[in-house]
């Protein structure tokens, strides 16, 4: 008898260790529902950071450090292709896919060298990107729960009359086919800030034509985002419509036109839209100006800078870090929706029970009690972010330590 008691006494103290690892639950990447960009566990992700100039300083590697520091989740990236700008090597993607996800910051990957094809003859087409990303499939591969792939960045001057949405379907066709899972972000024509409407009039067929759905339209801000009705009407244009949306570079200046920065921080905050700014340091003399921080000196930031990531709306407003980062192993959190959740974890003797409690700060609440190995909460808030941990009742009613916490944050309702 005595035996028994002391098997059933180590079973409730370790029934909330983690499962073997051959029934670990496998990690699902970024994606997009309803709309929105999420995690694979359902978890809103409002993606706010920063534009890291890597194509022409590889070796401020410290800034990936550096930007998570100021409360940033994630980076954009830009890669060189060998057309414009010097070819990033595989092994230096590697090191950014590791950084970012040592520094834990979902990751915006960017093929450069496409920056206004048709009116900059070293450009690269958007079909030569395409083949850069293909060439890199192995060191992307297993990567989508932080790595977000920007097929070509600011394609095509000027103008209304480019292939866009041709070239676009295409290579959204041709990365889907050659097995890439990523999300993938296409930017608008007309350097990036679509004067034309091209990308905000067509989305739709963009869209369509990924079978995966896991597409975001990329708009950058600058002299055409001059007021706060531009602003408001052309990023209404997608969430009103449910069109996933995110503001890949902005400025609080511009030799072309005076982009209104106010305005388009205040509507990513109201509308949940993510965005990043340009850019961490190292911009050309004459346009200094765009440099959030002095010679990549955090410590030393300039009044862009301040104005980014201190100021009304700015990084330090309302910026979440991903969840992958934060859940363990234990505790799992699944089909977050805007107001119910599914938790799960391993089941270790016949005869618990379950304590789930909601966390916040040092106090908690119970929340739900059950024999089973899982529960799905109801009744949540949108737009939320939630704080959840399970105990473990034995049939002596020995309980064991509290799980380390799980997070989830609902969809907007």
């Amino acid at each position: 008898m005595r035996s028994v008691l002391i098997l059933v006494l180590l079973a409730a103290s370790a029934v909330l260790l983690p499962a073997p690892a051959q029934a670990a639950e496998a990690g699902g990447g970024i994606e997009v529902r309803n709309g929105r960009l999420v995690e694979g566990n359902g978890s809103d992700l409002v993606l706010r950071g920063v534009n890291h100039d890597f194509i022409w300083y590889p070796d401020k590697n410290g800034s990936f450090a550096a930007i998570k520091a100021t409360g940033a989740n994630a980076v954009r990236v830009p890669l060189g292709m060998g057309h414009q700008f010097r070819r990033t090597k595989p092994d230096e993607v590697r090191t950014i896919v590791r950084l970012c996800r040592q520094e834990r910051l979902g990751c915006i990957l960017d093929a450069h060298d496409t920056s206004g094809w048709g009116q900059d003859k070293k450009a690269a087409t958007i079909p030569a990107a395409v083949a850069f990303w293909t060439s890199l499939r192995a060191e992307l591969a297993g990567q989508e729960d932080h790595i977000i792939l920007n097929i070509a960045n600011e394609p095509f001057g000027v103008g209304g009359d480019w292939p866009w949405v041709q070239q676009t379907t295409d290579a959204v066709r041709t990365l889907r086919a050659a097995g890439f899972r990523h999300t993938l972000l296409v930017d608008a024509p007309g350097w990036g800030q679509d004067e034309a409407f091209v990308m905000r009039d067509n989305a739709e067929r963009v869209r369509a034509a990924d079978p995966t759905g896991n597409t975001v339209f990329d708009i950058h801000m600058y002299g055409e985002f001059d007021n706060a009705a531009k602003v408001n009407a052309y990023l209404g244009a997608y969430t009103k419509r449910r069109l996933p949306v995110l503001i890949g570079e902005f400025s609080g200046e511009h030799e072309w036109g005076d982009p209104d920065e106010d305005a388009i921080m205040a509507y990513a905050e109201a509308h949940s839209v993510g965005y990043f700014g340009w850019s961490w340091s190292g911009n050309d003399t004459p346009y200094s100006y765009l440099d959030l921080v002095h010679n990549f000196d955090p410590a030393s930031r300039t009044a862009w800078g301040e104005r980014f990531l201190t100021g009304p709306n700015g990084i330090s407003t309302d910026t979440r870090e991903a969840t992958i980062f934060r859940n363990g192993t234990v505790v799992k959190a699944t089909a977050v929706t805007s107001d119910s959740v599914r938790l799960a974890w391993p089941r270790r003797s016949f005869g618990t029970t379950y304590i789930v409690v909601a966390v916040n700060g040092a106090g908690e609440s119970r929340v739900a009690s059950t024999a089973r190995p899982e529960v799905t909460l109801r009744g949540l808030k949108g737009s939320t972010e939630y704080t959840f941990a399970v105990y473990a009742r034995g049939l002596l009613g020995n309980r064991s330590p509290r799980s380390e916490p799980v997070y989830a944050v609902t969809p907007p309702a």
